[in-house]
């Protein structure tokens, strides 16, 4: 099996967030908005930080369907969110969902409002706008595509019934699932309610490649590209002991890495 090997990169040294930096308590920190959606998926009402917090004046949502006014990759999810489907982790959290507002990260939660047989007669939708806790602005100098844009700092992930905010260096890979997401770290997997697309627009392509459909790699933390039979794939950094992990690369991805490794002449394991 023909390896291609490169020097390992210097690991991240920098002193993981304390517990107290890195856990959400959302009742403590943050203003709630909250509205009312009836049986019927109508908007009803809203309370003021709502009305600051959401693109009111624009949409005009007022007695529209909920999923109206939301982008095509976020009505499933909203979907979801009404009760409609089966979340893939049990008592998850407030699901966090990107919304066009513009560029805010929000955790969503929605709970069904029953009569006194527990007939549904509505909706209550609970947000956080935790942006400013899990993003960056980007600098003036950036490309015009990408300028004003918020890149993620931390990627906020599922654990126990809790929000835990994952430092974006620390971030091996992140494998897709559906509309959702796992973020592999050296502590394991946590499950993610952003589709990958949402989380691969928000990293920094000078450090994060999308080499798959289904793969976003650290590439910091690329140990070798492999070339078997046509197939090209990335091993991993691992811990001591640990069997080495491989991610798939597509073939309209292989350039791309190619040329960040500079092995772009490399004609023995183009393909």
């Amino acid at each position: 099996m023909p390896i291609c090997p490169f020097p390992t990169p210097a690991k991240d040294t920098r002193p993981a967030a304390s517990p107290s930096s890195t856990w959400l308590y959302l009742l403590e920190r943050f203003e709630v908005g909250v509205v009312h959606i009836d049986r019927e998926l109508r908007v009803i009402g809203m309370n003021e930080f709502a009305r600051r917090a959401l693109p009111v004046q624009d949409k005009l949502p007022f007695g529209k369907i909920v999923t109206s006014f939301h982008p095509e990759a976020a009505k499933a999810k909203l979907t979801l969110l009404l009760g409609q489907a089966e979340c893939p982790v049990s008592e998850a959290p407030p699901v966090t969902m990107i919304i066009n507002i513009p560029e805010r990260v929000l955790l969503v939660k929605v709970s069904k409002i029953g009569d006194e047989e527990r007939n549904t007669v509505g909706y209550t939708l609970v947000f956080y706008d935790i942006t400013d806790e899990v993003a960056m602005k980007l600098e003036p100098g950036r490309a015009p595509e990408t300028a004003g844009k918020r890149q993620l700092s931390k990627i906020p992930t599922v654990k126990q019934n809790r929000v835990l905010l994952v430092d974006v260096p620390s971030v091996a890979f992140i494998r897709s699932e559906g509309h959702y997401t796992w973020v592999h770290t050296a502590q394991g997997s946590q499950f993610c309610n952003l589709a990958i697309s949402d989380i691969e627009s928000r990293l920094d392509p000078q450090l994060f490649l999308r080499v798959h459909r289904s793969y976003i790699v650290n590439l910091s933390q690329v140990d070798e590209i492999v070339r078997d039979d046509g197939r090209m794939t990335l091993r991993m950094l691992c811990s001591a002991g640990t069997p080495p992990l491989e991610i798939p690369v597509s073939r309209s991805s292989a350039p791309r890495l190619m040329e960040h490794f500079g092995l772009a002449d490399m004609a023995a394991i183009r393909g």
